[in-house]
């Protein structure tokens, strides 16, 4: 838009990706709550050292569907970024072609950007907006999965943390209303809101930063 105004947006991509952000966390609490119920009445005559035994060892599943739908939906997006700049620049053929180093280089940076930061975002997620016991984080963990697979597949990009905050909410309202920090959550949504324009005002800066120094020192 700082470059040539309205007309080369795709309003109905910008659409799809706007409405992804507020339908994925819907998706993931509907389905993180109807999880809990479903394994509450499967675990209903177990002993509680039985039921928290076997869901620290089903955690490892559901952790690694999750990490996987998380991959499949938030690489590719960097992915494509790259793509359509190396289209533009003759280095490929056809946008879907994406060489393998950038598949690769995108799958290492997500994953050493997991392991090396963020962890106050991992505390705010497992601590601070309710407590998860390993039942309730791998009915989380499942929902979140599940909903980025079904995203996937419609092509929608969405954001992993938006997805897994609906089910975490899911998991613990589930439990009791009086269980999840509705201020916590309720920041989060803020972030949200705020996210898609902020992001767009600082790319018009530096578009027009670009500018500036391209005919300061072009």
């Amino acid at each position: 838009m700082a470059k040539a105004g309205l007309d080369p947006v795709v309003w109905s991509g910008v659409l799809k990706t706007a409405s992804g952000i507020f339908i994925s966390p819907t998706l993931g609490f509907m389905l993180a709550l109807a999880l809990v119920l479903l394994v509450s009445w499967l675990f209903l005559r177990s002993t509680p050292a039985f039921a928290d035994s076997a869901f620290r060892r089903l955690q490892f599943v559901s952790a690694s569907l999750f990490s996987l739908g998380h991959g499949g939906n938030d690489a590719q997006k960097t992915m494509g970024i790259i793509a359509v700049l190396l289209y533009s620049h003759g280095q490929i053929a056809e946008v879907d072609q994406i060489p393998f180093w950038v598949v690769i280089t995108c799958q290492a940076a997500m994953g050493l950007g997991t392991l090396m930061g963020g962890w106050r975002i991992v505390h705010t997620m497992g601590s601070r907006i309710t407590r998860l016991s390993p039942q309730q984080g791998f009915c989380a963990e499942t929902g979140g999965a599940i909903a980025l697979f079904f995203f996937t597949n419609l092509g929608i990009p969405v954001s992993t943390t938006h997805t897994i905050t609906g089910c975490i909410v899911g998991v613990g309202a589930a439990r009791r209303m009086s269980a999840v920090r509705w201020t916590v959550a309720g920041r989060i949504v803020w972030a949200w809101i705020i996210t898609l324009p902020a992001a767009a005002i600082m790319g018009a800066v530096f578009y027009f930063l670009a500018r500036l120094g391209d005919r300061l020192f072009g």
